[in-house]
């Protein structure tokens, strides 16, 4: 038997075990269920033979016995001593201080809020699950295990939906529904009162079979259940969301499973989980996370009531997916990794010929400090074994392979790994990575659609890359500017760089290379580098950089080791002086585009931070909050300034979200009834729906467009030809 505090993590807990365990509870215990919870913190766990005991007292032990996959999946699994058990607020207690499993559902997929009405284009399937927050399991494991969080900028095509107008008067309300089913401990769907929503589309009689039908009554229903919680769970905020909410929540989210909507089921349980995080005194603040997983929720319950056809609303399972064939790939570089709840390894990305990517994972607990050596720690499929220099700098041959959706290989039954040559960056399949201008590759990244990264391939998340020219360093970071397509032609002197851009280091712990290689290239204005990396969604024209190497056909770039293969991972490989040449050149001089560039306003500076505010604002505190902060002088003038600025939808919106926060319904008699979550949760949707769009247009329009120069061998003339992309932040 081992002991301890409360280092011992207990077992993940099925959704509609922790739901039934309150819903068993009095009126008065269920009042102080979540004073229960929180004295669960300092109790202390033990383990004895597969079996975690939860002391609560003097004749009270809590005793969870997990089924072999390592999750509470039934409510016999979990029992107490006391006299009132298995109604007892002790096994809810401990119950609701475990996580919350989830089954192998659609990630969470965001919809597209910046296309509010259009052609109903599919939704595309993404990975929701930033890099730097990857799964603890290696290879196949339980059926259920905790949802990794959905990072915001995961955003897909967008399904069809209509607009909400923006009166500033507030948005008509809805009409309200009761959650409509009521799940039973075995599983069964018992509907408590009739459909009062909008029957499903029907199908014309001339339509083919293959045309979408919209969801059926029952998911109709398992919709509005959802929507009705989540309304309540936004009308009291995180400060007032207690275990009881999150059961609510967590019962709907398990009738959402068993009618198959697979994407609100796991929105839901995100925001739980994102519950659970902001109220945790020791956890990084993810408002932000909450936001965008909160509006996922309500907009796909939503459209989902309302008997919208899109069959992306519904979601899927995720299964793996298993290539025909014969898998040749090519290491590109290697990932350190430092994510969430102290993990740390490395993701080791290749590519194949048709430029699709696949990763190599070891993520453990550990931190920095193991991300750090999993550089060039062992990696294993099946019989292969190597480290992850080797294969990033060479490559794979794979026969049966198993490839997760998010593009991880797995070590599954029947797979068979060989190492094999890889390439150098500027041939074949890895040169298509940098065969893209930066700002077309932004338009990919932020469309004024959001369409999603990966293309719809259920792949990895392609990494981006370009050539660029060292202008200056700027604190921990780099200001460069981008050279244009083909200047190896011109050699030494190539036609003027474009507009600058920001070259950040992906992390900056001091256990990892990244700042003592940025400030080796910081130093050396003018040189000349090929960068890889990712787009930064939080901040405008900014490029995480994982790995750099020479730009082909000049002298003012590295000189590598051969070894290296012509790269530099930059959380692994130092730089020193002699991998740099002796002259360089200076940086070319700033042009009126560069100068223009450097004064773009980015989302965080720009007026669009008052309408996020008052978004984060009602989240956080509740429509109570909400209310207050839009009285006085404040409010008036952040409207003002929205109004000033050319968004009048905005300002729109946050006087009607202040206007319907503050307003209470009355009854027959004139008595105040209470408010109206179905009509606040549609406004706030509104205004959160408008937010995301905006931002993500500014993000897109600030992006510079590289000028070039055609030369016409007719005429002998030079023209001036530019991408151009438009910053629409409001209606257009």
């Amino acid at each position: 038997m081992t002991q301890s505090g409360t280092t011992t993590p207990l077992p993940p807990v099925a959704p509609e075990v922790f739901a039934s365990a309150v819903e068993s509870l009095t009126t008065r215990l269920r009042g102080r269920l979540d004073a229960a919870v929180e004295a669960l913190t300092a109790a202390p766990v033990t383990v004895e033979g597969g079996t975690f005991g939860v002391r609560c007292g003097e004749d009270a032990l809590v005793t969870l016995a997990p089924d072999p996959s390592g999750t509470v999946t039934d409510a016999e699994q979990a029992r107490c001593t006391c006299l009132l058990a298995p109604r007892c607020l002790h096994r809810a207690a401990v119950l609701g201080a475990c996580p919350v499993a989830v089954t192998e559902s659609a990630r969470p997929v965001l919809i597209d809020p910046s296309v509010l009405s259009g052609s109903g284009a599919a939704a595309e399937t993404t990975d929701a699950v930033p890099p730097t927050e990857l799964d603890r399991s290696a290879g196949p494991g339980p059926s259920t295990r905790p949802n990794p969080p959905a990072g915001p900028d995961r955003i897909a095509r967008p399904a069809r939906i209509a607009e909400p107008n923006p009166p500033t008067d507030g948005i008509r309300p809805t009409k309200q529904v009761r959650p409509a089913e009521r799940v039973s401990p075995t599983g069964r769907v018992r509907p408590t009162e009739p459909n009062r929503l909008a029957a499903p589309r029907p199908e014309p009689a001339n339509a083919p079979s293959d045309a979408p039908t919209g969801p059926s009554a029952t998911q109709i229903r398992a919709a509005a259940g959802l929507w009705t919680t989540a309304a309540a769970v936004l009308s009291a905020g995180t400060a007032c969301t207690g275990a009881v909410l999150e059961a609510e929540l967590l019962r709907a989210a398990h009738t959402a499973r068993l009618t198959g909507l697979h994407r609100a089921e796991a929105a839901a349980l995100s925001v739980v989980r994102c519950l659970r995080t902001a109220r945790d005194p020791y956890s990084p603040p993810r408002l932000a996370e909450l936001v965008t997983i909160l509006r996922e929720l309500l907009l796909v319950s939503h459209l989902l009531k309302s008997g919208d056809p899109e069959p992306a609303l519904i979601g899927a399972v995720r299964r793996n997916h298993r290539p025909d064939g014969s898998l040749r790939l090519y290491g590109i570089c290697r990932e350190p990794v430092v994510g969430a709840d102290d993990l740390g390894g490395v993701v080791t990305h290749l590519l194949d010929d048709d430029g699709r990517w696949y990763t190599l994972r070891d993520v453990q607990p550990g931190g920095p400090a193991r991300a750090r050596r999993a550089g060039t720690a062992l990696v294993a499929i099946r019989s292969f074994l190597s480290d992850h220099f080797r294969v990033s700098r060479g490559g794979l041959i794979i026969s049966g392979a198993t490839v997760s959706p998010e593009g991880r290989l797995l070590a599954e039954r029947g797979v068979r790994a060989t190492f094999a040559a890889g390439r150098p960056w500027a041939e074949a399949a890895p040169a298509t990575v940098f065969a893209r201008p930066l700002a077309e590759s932004a338009a990919v990244r932020f469309p004024a659609s959001l369409v999603g990264e990966s293309g719809g391939t259920g792949y990895a998340r392609p990494l981006i890359g370009c050539d660029v020219e060292i202008a200056a360093p700027d604190g921990e970071d780099l200001l460069v500017r981008e050279l244009p397509r083909g200047a190896d032609e011109f050699g030494d002197c190539p036609p003027t760089p474009g507009p600058p851009v920001r070259l950040a280091p992906a992390h900056s712990h001091p256990a990892l290379a990244h700042t003592a290689n940025f400030q080796q290239l910081g130093a050396r204005p003018g040189l000349r580098i090929r960068v890889l990396g990712r787009l930064d969604p939080d901040r405008v024209t900014t490029v995480r950089a994982l790995a750099v190497g020479p730009v082909p056909g000049t002298e003012a770039t590295l000189r590598l080791p051969d070894v290296w293969q012509g790269r530099a991972d930059l959380g692994y490989d130092l730089l020193h002086s002699d991998h740099f040449p002796p002259d360089i050149p200076a940086p070319s001089p700033p042009t009126a585009s560069s100068t223009h560039a450097c004064r773009a306003t980015p989302p965080g500076d720009s007026p669009l931070w008052r309408v996020r505010r008052l978004v984060e604002l009602a989240v956080t505190g509740g429509r109570r909050i909400a209310a207050e902060s839009t009285r006085g002088n404040d409010h008036d003038g952040h409207a003002a300034v929205l109004r000033r600025s050319e968004l009048v939808t905005g300002s729109d919106l946050i006087t009607a979200l202040g206007v319907v926060a503050g307003r209470r319904s009355l009854d027959v008699f004139g008595r105040h009834s209470g408010a109206d979550p179905d009509q606040y949760a549609t406004q706030w949707l509104a205004t959160a729906v408008y937010l995301a769009a905006a931002e993500t247009n500014l993000k897109h329009g600030t992006w510079p467009a590289h000028e070039h120069t055609d030369t016409d061998t007719d005429s002998g003339t030079s023209t001036s030809t530019s991408t151009s992309t438009s910053t629409s932040t409001d209606d257009s």
